[in-house]
């Protein structure tokens, strides 16, 4: 493993312990045998490294997406299960890399905020266009806002990040079938 490579993933694990604010650089460096110089060889400073974690996350969340979204072989249904089930599987692969991207965001310069924020909506907005999609298709309900309901299902899955433990009693899998259960069924009985 690179020491770039090295220092995002003992920055993530430290920023996910301690938090962003109070990990300094001088945490990280000494956490990998490394000084100061190393760090800045690859670095600006603490929050480039924080953007390169958010950018990273993003970038290769919408790839995944784009994966879905161009398999022809799936009706609409099929792609909003995935692309859900892709929110929660990346909790569970990608671990703290997730929760940092969650949590830490504030502390990016504003900047930062706006590119990843631009990303974030690209993701939103793939999402909405499987639900319209979906509703311009008969497989979904006309009577929807899909901006709404991609909302909705955006705040469903980005909050797990907060109490979901892909090691504790319930799989990323059940997770999955119940979001996607109350989302195309309700909970009516």
């Amino acid at each position: 493993m690179n020491v770039k490579k090295k220092i995002v993933e003992q920055s993530i694990q430290l920023f996910e312990m301690k938090g962003f604010s109070e990990t300094s650089i001088q945490d990280i460096v000494e956490a990998l045998g490394v000084t100061k110089g190393t760090f800045y060889y690859y670095f600006d400073s603490k929050e480039q490294l924080l953007k390169d974690i958010h950018l990273t996350y993003i970038d290769d969340l919408l790839k995944l997406q784009e994966q879905i979204i161009g398999n022809s072989d799936m009706n609409y249904k099929t792609k909003l299960f995935e692309t859900v089930k892709l929110l929660i599987t990346q909790i569970k692969v990608t671990g703290r890399p997730a929760r940092v991207f969650h949590r830490e965001m504030m502390h990016l310069k504003p900047e930062s905020v706006s590119m990843v924020k631009q990303k974030r909506k690209m993701f939103r907005l793939n999402m909405q266009k499987i639900i319209e999609s979906g509703i311009e298709s008969g497989e979904f309900r006309k009577d929807l806002r899909a901006d709404l309901v991609t909302f909705a299902i955006l705040g469903m899955c980005n909050w797990s990040y907060n109490w979901f433990d892909p090691n504790g009693p319930v799989t990323d899998e059940e997770l999955v079938k119940t979001y996607m259960e109350t989302l195309l069924n309700g909970i009516s009985s």
